[in-house]
């Protein structure tokens, strides 16, 4: 799982900004782009980004591990 392509995808999917979203979490426009290119993020950054996107980007982690324990066999 890319985390800031899932974040890019979600902000394009409810039809905001960079600019928008860098207002919401008290940092500069240019850094919100540096977020879309990470593949780990800070939990307290992706805290505040689920809170203003409303999304829960930490159950994608979740899930992306539940689906990753069924293949291997895991129980």
């Amino acid at each position: 799982m890319h985390i800031g392509e899932e974040i890019k995808k979600e902000l394009q999917r409810q039809e905001r900004t960079a600019s928008w979203l860098a207002r919401r979490i008290n940092c500069d426009r240019t850094n919100v782009y540096d977020i879309f290119k990470r593949k780990t993020i800070d939990t307290e950054l992706l805290l505040a980004i689920s809170m203003v996107l409303r999304v829960d980007f930490f159950a994608r982690y979740s899930e992306n591990l539940s689906a990753s324990s069924s293949t291997d066999g895991a129980e």
